[in-house]
C-alpha cells in the first residue's frame, strides 16, 4: 500500500493519535453519487503549465504547475462519470466589477485590488472553468461569493433533485474551498470521497495536512483508480441528467 501524502508531515505521536482514537476509519461509498468539481479555474490553474513562483506573477491565486497535474486525472474522471451519466456539478467564483462583493475576501491578501483587474494579466476571466475540464452541455455550473459550494448557493437542492447520497469531489484548494465544501457536505449527512489525485492547492504541507484531517473525520480521501473502478461498477441510468439541448 502506498504510504498516504501526508505521513512525512506527520510526528509519530500524531500517528499514534489518529490511529488510537479510532480516527480515518473508511465510511464507503454511496449509491447515488455526483461528481463535484471545485474551482478549477485560470485564478486557481493560471493560463499555462508552469512552476508556481512564474505562474503567481500574473495569477496570484495560481497553483502551478500542481494544477495541470491534477487536471490530467479530473479529466479522467468526468469522463468516466459522463460515460456511466453521473451528474457531474463545478463550481466558481463570481464578482461584482467593482469588487465590492468580495467583502471579507479583501482583508487577508494585499493583492485584492490586482485580483479585480487584469494588471499583468491576459483578458481570460480568471473565474472561467480551464479549458482542460470544461464543463459539457448537461453539466451544472454553480457561481459562489464564499469557499464552500453550499454557501448560499442552488448546490443543495441540485443534489436533493438528483437524490443524490453522496459525492465524489475534486479540486482546490484542498485547504480553503474543497475543505469548506467538504465540512458542508459532511454536515448535510452525505458520504463524501475526495479523489486524492484530483485535489490541489498553492501549499504542499497546507494540502497533505488537510487530506489527512478531512480523512480522519469527514470524507474518505481515496485514489483514482479504485474510484473509476466503484463507478463503473455502479448502474447505468442511475439518473435523470438534463438533456444539455437549449430549449
Amino acid at each position: 500500500m502506498t504510504e498516504p501524502v501526508w505521513n512525512k508531515f506527520l510526528t509519530e505521536r500524531d500517528k499514534q493519535v489518529f490511529g488510537d482514537a479510532g480516527y480515518g476509519q473508511r465510511a464507503g461509498f454511496g449509491e447515488r453519487p455526483v461528481i463535484l468539481v471545485i474551482d478549477v479555474n485560470y485564478n486557481f490553474t493560471g493560463d499555462k503549465p508552469e512552476p508556481i513562483l512564474d505562474s503567481i506573477k500574473r495569477w496570484p491565486n495560481s497553483c502551478g504547475e500542481d494544477a495541470w497535474e491534477s487536471m490530467r486525472h479530473i479529466k479522467r474522471l468526468l469522463d468516466t462519470g459522463r460515460a456511466k451519466g453521473i451528474p457531474v456539478i463545478y463550481t466558481t467564483g463570481t464578482k461584482r466589477a467593482d469588487g465590492w462583493d468580495r467583502a471579507a475576501w479583501t482583508w487577508k491578501n494585499n493583492r485584492t485590488a490586482e485580483m479585480n483587474s487584469n494588471t499583468h494579466r491576459t483578458n481570460l476571466n480568471g473565474n472561467d472553468i480551464n479549458p482542460e475540464v470544461a464543463p459539457g452541455p448537461r453539466d451544472i455550473l454553480i457561481e459562489k461569493l464564499k469557499p464552500s459550494g453550499f454557501h448560499g448557493t442552488p448546490l443543495t437542492s441540485f443534489l436533493t433533485n438528483y437524490k443524490a447520497d453522496s459525492i465524489l469531489m475534486v479540486g482546490t484548494t484542498t485547504s480553503g474551498c474543497v475543505r469548506a465544501s467538504v465540512l458542508d457536505a459532511f454536515s448535510e449527512n452525505y458520504r463524501v470521497t475526495l479523489v486524492e489525485e484530483g485535489c490541489f492547492d498553492r501549499s504542499e504541507a497546507s494540502h497533505a495536512i488537510n487530506l489527512c484531517d478531512m480523512n480522519a473525520k469527514y470524507a474518505d480521501v481515496v485514489g483514482m483508480d479504485e474510484v473509476v473502478d466503484y463507478i463503473n461498477g455502479l448502474e447505468d441510468d442511475l439518473f435523470d441528467l438534463p438533456t444539455g439541448i437549449p430549449s
